[in-house]
């Protein structure tokens, strides 16, 4: 009678198990970042290490919890522990620290923050129908559930003030915007990219165009930076209308935010309204081919659990702009995650 022979059980790879578990546990670190962004660990270090205790005490934390939360950051190169229970920054966590130049501050609080999570939790109503998770978790669209929080809302913009902040710096070094004499801003927020644009070009005239609550929260930030003679702003719903008239149309991070067919519409009301021979100028991620890392990978994830839009790749963005009757002319790469996408 013959036996089965039983075939030895080849070890584990741990190195590629670890691997996974780095990835199923993220959630960790997000919250642990998260944690630390709200505290302001980073800015309570900014004048050199200091133990945990002097920080659990700054900020109103649990000493051991805080030391935990930290210890497992410095291990992610966030934060170092230069001696037993103390910690310093590091260029990671600098960048952490509230209101200094390229500071992730509050876009590390929106990305990281409580509805992030509720709405992750749904992921597999997107991955299953397609539709945006959001709209499960909190039965609406996102920036109807934006308009209607207003916490949510100011945690949003601030983030997309500061991030913009950020992508305009970069743009405005590798990218010529002499020769425009109207620019105006789709979906602008609260100005951080027109009013950044203006102040190096003090011949141009802006129009800052948004939703009305928007608008709102950009007025003060226009006249504080004296550009009320120079910048108006206009109430819009861009699936109707923009404000005509414009040598140049910009959006940033705005096109993303939409399927095909409700991007074609904004950017066909963009090409009905510009002035003949005019340009409309994308800031936006390019997906690279292959496997490399990229962040617009990521946050073509968030745009399909959250407004319902998606990333695209250089030719997917030429497919568009034909479409809308414009030609793709050039992709300016910039020292930011996006890069300028120029249609005329």
């Amino acid at each position: 009678m013959d036996h089965a022979v039983s075939t030895p059980t080849a070890p584990p790879d741990i190195e590629a198990s670890q691997h996974v578990f780095q990835i199923a546990l993220g959630y960790i670190a997000s919250t642990a970042l998260y944690a630390a962004v709200t505290l302001g660990i980073a800015d309570q270090l900014a004048g050199g290490p200091r133990p945990v205790a002097d920080l659990a005490r700054a900020t109103g934390a649990d000493e051991d919890a805080l030391y935990r939360v930290l210890r497992l950051l410095a291990s992610l190169g966030v934060f170092e522990e230069t001696s037993p229970r103390q910690f310093a920054n590091t260029a990671p966590s600098s960048t952490m620290r509230a209101g200094i130049p390229g500071s992730v501050h509050d876009m590390a609080l929106f990305l990281a923050d409580p509805l992030h999570f509720r709405v992750y939790a749904d992921a597999m109503h997107s991955v299953t129908t397609g539709q945006p998770a959001i709209e499960k978790t909190v039965g609406m669209p996102a920036f109807e559930y934006f308009a209607k929080d207003q916490e949510e809302s100011e945690v949003f913009n601030n983030a997309m003030t500061g991030f913009s902040t950020v992508v305009i710096s970069a743009a405005l070094e590798v990218y010529d915007f002499s020769g425009i004499d109207t620019l105006v801003d789709v979906a602008g927020g609260h100005g951080q990219v027109l009013i950044s644009i203006l102040k190096k070009y003090p011949s141009m005239r802006g129009v800052l165009a948004d939703v009305d609550h928007v608008i709102a929260g950009a007025i003060p930030r226009i006249r504080e930076a004296g550009l009320e003679a120079r910048c108006r702003t206009a109430t819009i719903d861009f699936f109707k209308a923009v404000p005509e008239g414009g040598d140049a149309y910009i959006m940033k991070h705005i096109i993303h935010d939409w399927d095909d067919d409700r991007a074609l519409t904004i950017l066909r009301n963009i090409r009905k309204a510009m002035k003949p021979g005019g340009r409309v100028i994308l800031l936006e991620s390019v997906l690279q081919p292959g496997n490399t890392p990229d962040f617009g990978k990521l946050i073509d994830i968030e745009m399909l659990l959250f407004p319902g839009g998606r990333e695209r790749t250089e030719a997917e963005f030429a497919s568009l702009f034909r479409r809308a009757g414009f030609e793709l002319s050039r992709i300016v790469p910039t020292q930011s995650p996006l890069s300028v996408i120029e249609g005329k």
